[in-house]
């Protein structure tokens, strides 16, 4: 995976982050969602090194390869706030001030977290299988409880890293040759290390509390994204059954927002890598 890309592990304060990156021109930042690492853009990030992008795939805090920060009360060690910050804190390190970032999953949030918090170095944002957390969260019904149902799971005190970590590779099913050989051996590396399941639910348990507040306090003060920005969704995924039409919450979010479905299951950078990469080129290059 990602040959002719640097593999590199960087301070940004309160953790060390693993970090690839490689490209010349304007850059792009990667950001992975639950329970994967930055080795599910594996068949996106080169070939948008081909086209012309420095792009950067970094572990979150607490996933993956990357640091666990001290656990606080509050979750606000694994808030999307905490997370932004680290990720403007690499990119700077790297050469970067503004640069674009797409994000999916639980990556999303982040990368909506780092549009809103700092407006000046994100040029252009793409936010990929997900709507805004306090979203999800006002038009949670029966339907979104069952199938969503880890959300809140996820929130109990101890009992999930218990279940998990009794049996990780039931918990987290996946198909090694879908994913890749070398993502998949990543992937299950980091499900089998507590340390990272325990900060991976930490990031739902900030879900659930600060980062709603946030998202909250943004709409309160009238904050919106200022950059254009695309939504991408998985057509074999639920964002249509959940939402109706998704791309209509994201239109109250950000000013100048476009919407494109891509045919996949949820984890569209693995299983259509091209399309993936056709919208993000086509969008990117504006």
């Amino acid at each position: 995976m990602f040959e002719g890309f640097k593999d590199e592990r960087v301070g940004v304060g309160e953790v060390e982050l693993r970090v690839r990156h490689a490209g010349e021109g304007p850059p792009v930042l990667l950001i992975h969602g639950h329970p994967r690492t930055g080795a599910t853009w594996h068949r996106v990030a080169p070939q948008l090194v081909e086209r012309g992008f420095t792009v950067v795939c970094p572990d979150m805090r607490g996933y993956g390869s990357s640091g666990k920060a001290t656990l606080r009360p509050d979750h606000s060690q694994q808030s999307k706030r905490a997370v932004a910050r680290d990720l403007v804190t690499l990119m700077r390190h790297l050469g970067h001030t503004e640069f674009a970032v797409a994000g999916h999953d639980r990556g999303c949030y982040v990368a909506l977290r780092l549009a809103l918090d700092h407006p000046r170095a994100v040029r252009r944002l793409v936010v990929m299988d997900g709507v805004p957390i306090s979203e999800a969260l006002a038009r949670c019904d029966a339907k979104f409880a069952r199938d969503w149902y880890h959300w809140f799971f996820f929130a109990v005190p101890d009992k999930p890293e218990r279940a998990i970590m009794a049996d990780p590779d039931a918990w987290y099913t996946a198909d090694p040759e879908a994913m890749g050989l070398d993502n998949y051996q990543e992937f299950r590396s980091a499900i089998h290390d507590p340390a990272t399941v325990r900060a991976m639910l930490e990031d739902y348990r900030a879900g659930l509390g600060v980062d709603r507040d946030h998202e909250e306090a943004d709409r309160r003060a009238g904050r919106t994204v200022g950059c254009p920005a695309l939504f991408l969704w998985s057509t074999r995924d639920d964002m249509e059954d959940l939402y109706g039409d998704p791309l209509a919450i994201w239109r109250s979010w950000a000013d100048d927002v476009r919407g494109l479905p891509i045919e996949s299951g949820h984890h569209m950078a693995e299983e259509n890598p091209a399309a993936v990469v056709a919208a993000l080129d086509r969008f990117l290059a504006q």
